[in-house]
């Protein structure tokens, strides 16, 4: 079975879909730099992972990429092989594996894999193995957890469908970007807006902090909000 995009030959269960267009470099490096609590904020404070904790040891380490999505049946990861000889430097192989743990979908011979084609990480609703290999530097991962059981290899699995991970709906070709606070998916159409308005988002925080340490908050940025509500303050 090819990357074809027709379904004339797939059998019941089976997608392979071609690797997304890849968000512009300029724009994931820019990214790097926007903690994911901001665009989170931006995007109206009601999207992103719910559940999933980071494997990778380093607290600062940045997930930032193309979303490269796959589908697999709970406890087979025969998809993600063939997802891993698809993807390319730079995707973050995001896996949708119905947040089932009695079996692991990843371990550390697919994190070596994961290292040589230089992937940008992995988001995994499901189970991950091997934790001292995937705490080294050089590969985060954010999953649901953990066990020492393997997976089998029979299929089905679709790949670059979208998916949803973790209360995270994401799309091929999106751009994900995780961090110690979590994981969120940005649309390839909005990649450029959201950044925007993360950025001025950043600024305004940085004045609002500066005046908390200050002393010079504004007492009526929430004292306006209490007496619309009633309260005699």
């Amino acid at each position: 079975m090819g990357s074809s995009d027709s379904n004339a030959s797939w059998p019941p269960g089976y997608a392979i879909h071609p690797r997304p267009q890849p968000v512009a470099r300029h724009l994931v490096d820019a990214f790097r730099a926007i903690p994911v609590s901001a665009i989170g904020d931006v995007m109206g404070r009601s999207t992103g992972t719910m559940g999933l904790r980071q494997y990778h040891a380093r607290l600062d380490t940045v997930l930032c990429g193309t979303a490269f999505t796959v589908r697999v049946r709970p406890g087979d990861n025969l998809m993600i092989h063939k997802a891993l000889l698809m993807a390319q430097a730079g995707d973050v192989l995001v896996i949708d594996g119905g947040g089932d743990l009695t079996q692991a979908l990843v371990g550390g011979l697919m994190r070596t894999t994961c290292v040589a084609r230089g992937l940008a990480g992995l988001v995994l609703d499901g189970a991950v193995r091997d934790l001292c290999e995937w705490a080294e530097e050089g590969m985060p991962i954010f999953a649901r957890g953990h066990t020492h059981r393997g997976p089998s290899k029979e299929g089905p699995g679709e790949i670059n469908v979208p998916v949803a991970v973790a209360s995270l709906p994401v799309l091929p070709g999106d751009l994900v970007v995780g961090d110690a606070d979590g994981v969120i998916a940005i649309p390839a159409a909005r990649v450029e807006d959201v950044l925007q308005k993360a950025r001025q988002h950043l600024e305004r925080e940085a004045q609002t902090r500066e005046k908390n340490r200050s002393g010079t908050a504004d007492p009526e940025r929430f004292d306006a909000i209490l007496r619309a509500k009633g309260l005699p303050v």
